[in-house]
């Protein structure tokens, strides 16, 4: 604007009819310009709206209504459309039966009409307003059940070496090794020692690359089970990573017969342990898309997984115990929105292997199927159903419940979710995390917190996984807080310090010796400016050797709880690197 003003200030020496012009032309252009900035900040509000649309109780002063059950859809199920590309379906925000009554809800597509400024309500008022969550004071205390975690352990991931089961890759990485190595009689070097591209590619050595990562993974579970067990943790979810790329179309592969030896000791140990394992497919393992190639993919997924659980060759009762949860994805209102995606889900549940719907429950999420949503599919087609107590507090109907751990606990609701399990002989499982302190939008509550301050009023028998950000950790702050059995044999670390893994011994320092008396040319000692060094004696400081079976067991004092927000402690500390001043000479003048 300041640039438009100088022109306009520095149009002395022109004609009238010249500056009149170059006044409209300006003015117009400033007249586009600021319609473009109110139609850009319409959007960018729109497109926030539709990022933020959640729950909005309608009144503080209304009373839910009774919980009563969801009528099941009959709706003529979608023809599954063929083509398109391959890219994984994002659940889509729907604007419910819970959008708060004269609050704007956004049309379908991108030239929905936007409100006046003024009438768009700000995203934080939407989630600070929203009816307060109505909690129960019940505590599942003497806790009876297991309590769990997901995927990895803190503590062993930073040991060195490192013990964890998601090594993974990239799809060229594998190509990339298809190639031998410059050396083939030598270790692979990240720098000195790659394949040679110029040498003809082999699809025998990118498969072996690939499964020696799902190899090393699977080991690294039988130290996780064992340690777990060593600190009262007997329930574990396994990372869908475990065998990069194991469900792909091109590049995926069958684990029988090259990871079956792997997974049945895996299997071994856990039953000797009574561990209960479990998996979670990905967000885009979805069997109500509208479209074929995404629903191929879902169940090459969870082939994938069966057989990783089936070659466990667990014992009847854990073997019914590994389950494999699924959500139920996106809403695809274009595609007939949720009756229609209940419908597709029908017919592709029907498609499905014996082994697989065995293994198979759902669960609530956070985006859009609520817990009175999916009830009633799981009733029907004999699924159980894990009720996830953080993502009910987000998306949940508010004409059956109210946010908050109380309604959802009522027998009306609780015994329905619990018949889900029983009458397939399956062990109840739930979730439970907290959202991070000061989240106030739907999306910022979707994000986990570190750990959770309390347990869930739910049966104290239960298998809960708790789903954290410091996961092992989680589930000693609740052993510690509410004194689980397990907790007095938790120990805090010491900062940058370990004495469960190898540790050289540091090289010994040189004494300084003391230095000489200088000589006059007459052979008499004079004194030296510089101070005389005292020599000291230095004590070595001596190293440590583990064995393989103590390696990142926490010690002889099971040091493995590190206090929230310091990860850092479980590595040594690092060198500060100080940066030489070099002094400059002062020039002669």
């Amino acid at each position: 604007m300041q640039k438009v003003r100088m022109h306009l200030g520095n149009s002395h020496g022109k004609s009238k009819d010249e500056v009149q012009g170059a006044k409209r032309a300006v003015t117009g252009a400033m007249q586009s310009l600021e319609e473009m900035e109110e139609t850009f900040k319409r959007d960018i509000k729109r497109r926030k709206l539709e990022l933020e649309q959640s729950i909005i109780a309608k009144s503080e002063d209304q009373a839910p209504r009774a919980i009563r059950p969801l009528q099941v859809s009959n709706g003529d199920s979608d023809v599954l459309r063929d083509g398109g590309l391959l890219t994984p379906e994002r659940p889509t925000l729907e604007t419910g039966p819970e959008a708060e009554e004269g609050v704007w809800e956004p049309a379908p597509g991108d030239d929905a009409e936007v409100p006046p400024e003024d009438e768009v309500p700000e995203v934080a008022e939407r989630g600070a307003k929203r009816t307060p969550p109505v909690n129960s004071d019940y505590l599942p205390l003497p806790w009876k059940g297991r309590l769990g975690y997901a995927c990895l352990n803190t503590y062993l991931r930073a040991a060195k070496p490192t013990i964890f089961s998601s090594r993974t890759c990239r799809i060229a990485s594998i190509i990339e090794h298809r190639h031998p190595l410059a050396d083939p009689s030598q270790a692979e070097h990240p720098t000195k020692n790659r394949p040679d591209r110029t040498k003809e590619a082999d699809i025998a050595l990118g498969q072996k690359y690939v499964e020696e990562l799902g190899l090393a993974n699977a080991r690294d579970i039988v130290k996780m089970l064992q340690w777990n067990d060593k600190y009262g943790i007997k329930f574990m979810r396994l990372s869908s990573e475990m065998f990069p790329f194991a469900g792909h179309e091109e590049y995926g592969y069958k684990l029988a017969p090259f990871a079956s030896e792997v997974l049945a000791e895996v299997g071994k140990v856990a039953a000797e342990l009574g561990h209960r394992l479990t998996t979670h497919p990905g967000q885009y393992t979805q069997l109500g898309s509208p479209r074929k190639e995404v629903v191929s993919n879902a169940i090459r997924d969870l082939e994938y997984h069966d057989e990783m659980l089936s070659l466990l060759k667990l014992p009847p009762q854990q073997d019914r115990d590994a389950i494999m949860i699924l959500h139920m994805g996106g809403t695809f209102n274009e595609a007939g929105g949720k009756p229609a995606t209940l419908d597709r889900f029908r017919k592709n549940y029907a498609l499905l292997s014996d082994s697989i719907k065995r293994r198979l429950v759902l669960e609530n999420d956070d985006v859009a199927w609520s817990v009175h949503d999916l009830l009633p599919i799981c009733e029907e087609l004999n699924i159980p159903l894990v009720l996830d107590y953080h993502h009910h507090n987000i998306v949940f109907d508010p004409e059956q419940c109210r946010e908050g751990t109380y309604d959802i606990s009522q027998p009306e609701i609780s015994v329905r979710i619990t018949a889900t399990w029983t009458r397939k002989n399956i062990k109840q499982k739930m979730h439970y995390s907290e959202p991070c302190a000061g989240a106030v939008t739907p999306r910022d509550r979707r994000k986990h917190s570190p750990r959770v301050a309390t347990l869930p009023p739910c049966p104290p028998d239960m298998d809960l996984m708790i789903e954290a950000k410091d996961k092992e950790q989680a589930v000693f702050e609740l052993m510690r807080r509410f004194k689980l059995p397990g907790h007095e044999k938790i120990a805090d670390v010491i900062a940058f310090e370990r004495e469960d893994q190898d540790r050289a011994a540091p090289p010994v320092k040189k004494a300084k010796k003391t230095p000489k008396k200088k000589k006059a040319k007459d052979d008499t000692e004079i004194e030296n400016d510089a101070p005389e060094k005292v020599e000291e004696a230095e004590v070595p400081v001596g190293g440590l050797t583990v064995t393989p079976e103590e390696l990142g067991m926490g010690g002889p004092q099971n040091r493995v709880y590190w206090p929230p927000g310091h990860e850092e402690w479980l590595s040594p500390k690092k060198r500060e690197k100080k940066e030489k001043v070099e002094k400059v000479k002062a020039e002669p003048e």
